[in-house]
């Protein structure tokens, strides 16, 4: 038991995202005992089995927020990691139909229950990180790519279910890329294209391509990033849905500012042409279901990260302070995501005991979500934050998460 022990502290610890000596000052607060009568060889002693915490092991329960059952009972099997697509789909070109359909033939009913499941995997995304949903958002993707190729429908049934699985690529691809599977998500983008072309649904394309050079532009590929956010808003064309284009120049705006400060001002001209777009979006205005989450508070929070990125703090602080102070604690993930730009900006406007406070929460809410998203962006406020290392404030947290 008492190697099932250290190893069950390491885990509940790292999943923290807390050092051995934050732990210990945690356990001595629960304990309510001031001073450091244990420390942090004392945790790792612990950690590596070489001593058991015996009477401290209600307090080291308590400051980790689990039950002693948890730090004492087997650790929980390893889950292996979710297959790839590839392992799922067949050779060739994934959507061709069989030449022979042996299958049921499928009518409407079949449509309306596939785009339930696609709209209640969105909403889940909303509150559960991509880590803990990518195998049931593959599963439902290739489901829905085998009922196209294996069932007989008309030619409305199949474009209606070929924009189904557009849809559900787009939310798959947003899922695995928020799990830092980003192959993995490239291949799943590139899939919905070819589904939403084939469905002739260019708004939907669009989506699909803006989506994928979202994620280009933040994983180092900044040029083809902003070559396919130009793209999107190309295919999409003028005619697309006041919600879409906005979205789709909020991309672009994004593109333009990860280029660098030289793209400053191209990057404003979106974001205002955004602005523009949504103001379009009156009562008669059409726009599919998938974009329900773009309206002003987004576009908002995409000016403030464009703020942030360009170092203008002043502009960037009062937007995002207005944006947290009207968004839904119980999206963890975005809420983390939105404190980490505004720690940051607050480094940039030379308020480093402000920013330690707010990266502290960056810290202590992403714990424990599995989000490859939260987990960079709390390494880049940290690192940050490095800057004012010899700010008690900034020293305290830096030293939590060391």
């Amino acid at each position: 038991m008492g190697g099932n022990i250290g190893a069950n502290i390491r885990r509940l610890r790292e999943q923290r995202g807390w050092s051995q000596a934050r732990l210990a000052r945690e356990t001595c607060s629960a304990a309510g005992i001031a001073g450091d009568p244990i420390g942090r060889q004392e945790i790792s002693r612990y950690e590596t089995g070489k001593r058991t915490p015996r009477e401290w092991l209600p307090f080291l329960a308590a400051a980790l927020k689990v039950t002693v059952e948890a730090v004492t009972g087997p650790p929980p099997a390893l889950e292996l990691p979710a297959p790839p697509l590839a392992d799922y789909l067949p050779a060739g070109d994934p959507l061709a139909p069989l030449t022979a359909r042996g299958g049921r033939r499928i009518g409407s009913g079949a449509v309306a229950d596939l785009r339930q499941r696609v709209h209640g995997l969105r909403l889940a995304d909303d509150v559960i990180a991509g880590g803990d949903l990518i195998r049931p958002a593959l599963r439902e993707l290739c489901s829905a790519v085998k009922l196209y190729r294996e069932t007989s429908h008309s030619e409305e049934v199949g474009a209606e279910l070929l924009s189904q699985i557009g849809e559900l690529a787009q939310i798959a691809g947003w899922i695995a890329s928020d799990a830092g599977q980003y192959d993995e998500a490239e291949t799943v983008y590139r899939l919905g294209i070819s589904a939403a072309r084939q469905a002739g649904d260019p708004t939907l394309t669009g989506n699909l391509a803006g989506s994928l050079a979202y994620q280009l532009s933040n994983t180092g590929r900044e040029a083809e990033g902003l070559s396919l956010a130009r793209a999107a808003l190309d295919e999409a064309g003028p005619g697309a849905p006041p919600k879409a284009r906005a979205l789709y120049l909020d991309r672009v705006a994004w593109a333009e500012t990860r280029m660098g400060q030289g793209h400053a001002q191209a990057a404003m001209r979106a974001l205002g042409q955004a602005g523009e777009a949504l103001a379009q979006d009156t009562a008669g205005a059409q726009s599919p279901g998938y974009l329900y989450w773009v309206d002003t508070g987004e576009l908002l929070v995409m000016e403030s990260r464009v703020y942030t990125e360009l170092r203008r703090p002043l502009r960037a602080v009062p937007l995002l302070r207005d944006v947290l102070g009207r968004y839904d604690a119980t999206h963890t993930r975005e809420l983390a995501l939105y404190l980490s730009w505004l720690a940051v900006a607050l480094v940039d406007a030379n308020e480093p005991e402000e920013a330690a406070a707010v990266a502290e929460r960056v810290v202590s809410l992403s714990a424990g979500v599995a989000s490859d998203r939260t987990t960079r962006r709390v390494r880049v406020v940290l690192d940050r934050l490095a800057e004012f290392r010899d700010v008690p404030e900034v020293r305290s947290v830096l030293g939590g998460v060391a």
